[in-house]
């Protein structure tokens, strides 16, 4: 069904995904549809992000709205994976932006304005470690709230999401992208079949012990870029978006991409501190003493996963798009692993096979 973007004020609970978007899409045809409702003013092609969605910036008097673009989802409607997804956030208390109106046959979407400042953005203005652990004290009391008041002990749900989760063949599936995407497509490395091996038995033993943990909802990309910050009184608001992709895996999943950024470097004693912050608003969230010695090794290894799936994905965006924009993360990300690997003897045959295929 065509629905014709209602004011503001009025916020319908449904939301986008990752799909392919029609090129042909021109501002006009926002314009078009937008007006419909309300006069239009100006409208405005933003900068994308890693997905392949189209976003305009729509001016009408002294508001100002985000239109998304992507391919139909007629078919699905509201059990679109992000219009089902934000529903559930929202209704949860989540802070995730309001959806103002969708045309489904047309893949478009019309979403309140969040502004420009990421909370990658927002760091790079911080002039003391204090009031870097401040601002990801603000996330980390939100992300406590997304694991405690949206997983399905607290919250059932029919929720697509809450029937995936990270198991040992996702999570190795993932390892497995980033070895083709990576060394095999983009470095153009011949790894030998010992050396392939000794990936794959360390890497197995790692997501074994993931798969084992007890789960929560995951956003699955909780990082820097995809929190987004608005001034205002009394509080600033920290808004999750980019959460289509939301499946069950370990607490530490969504802490771990945040804390071990791409994006973003935090120096290791205030990862400590924060993850110390973590668990403190985790226990008084649920009454649940947390064993600190376990959590952390666990969050270790959810970081090597996760940033090794992250250069995966950084390379395939150049393979499969002819997009390089994310290339430059790569470093970071593979010093985050190199780090990590150094606290534990046992994977050292690990680190020195993945960065002798990195280096050489």
């Amino acid at each position: 069904m065509t629905q014709t973007p209602p004011s503001a004020q009025t916020s319908t609970q449904q939301a986008p995904s990752n799909n392919y978007p029609d090129p042909v899409l021109s501002a006009e045809e926002i314009r078009a549809w937008v007006s419909r409702a309300r006069p239009v003013d100006k409208v405005e092609k933003l900068p994308g992000d890693a997905s392949t969605r189209l976003y305009f910036r729509v001016q009408s008097g002294k508001e100002s709205f985000v239109a998304m673009k992507m391919e139909s989802f007629a078919e699905v409607g509201e059990r679109l994976p992000f219009l089902a997804v934000q529903k559930h956030l929202f209704d949860a208390g989540i802070d995730v932006p309001r959806i103002l109106g969708t045309l489904p046959e047309q893949g478009l979407m019309l979403l309140e304005d969040l502004g420009d400042v990421t909370l990658l953005k927002r760091l790079q203005e911080v002039s003391s470690a204090d009031l870097e652990r401040q601002l990801y004290e603000r996330v980390i009391d939100g992300l406590v709230r997304f694991q405690v008041e949206c997983s399905p002990e607290r919250k059932p749900a029919e929720l697509d999401a809450f029937k995936l989760r990270f198991d040992v063949e996702k999570l190795m599936w993932e390892v497995n992208f980033t070895i083709e995407h990576f060394y095999q497509t983009y470095l153009k490395r011949e790894i030998t079949e010992p050396d392939l091996r000794l990936m794959h038995t360390f890497f197995t033993e790692i997501c074994a012990i993931l798969a084992k943990q007890p789960t929560v909802l995951t956003h699955r990309d909780f990082h820097s870029r995809n929190v987004m910050v608005l001034h205002g009184e009394p509080w600033d608001r920290f808004v999750m978006i980019d959460f289509q992709d939301a499946r069950l895996g370990p607490p530490q999943y969504d802490l771990a991409s945040l804390l071990k950024d791409s994006y973003y470097q935090l120096e290791e004693a205030q990862i400590t501190r924060l993850i110390d912050y973590y668990i403190a608003r985790w226990e008084a969230a649920t009454g649940e003493p947390v064993d600190r010695a376990r959590f952390i090794h666990v969050f270790d290894l959810m970081s090597v996963q996760r940033n090794f799936k992250a250069i995966g994905s950084f390379a395939s965006f150049l393979n499969r798009r002819g997009n390089a924009t994310y290339l430059k993360y790569i470093g970071n990300t593979f010093e985050n692993i190199r780090r990590t690997l150094l606290k534990y003897p046992r994977y050292s045959d690990l680190r020195e096979v993945l960065f002798h295929y990195y280096y050489f």
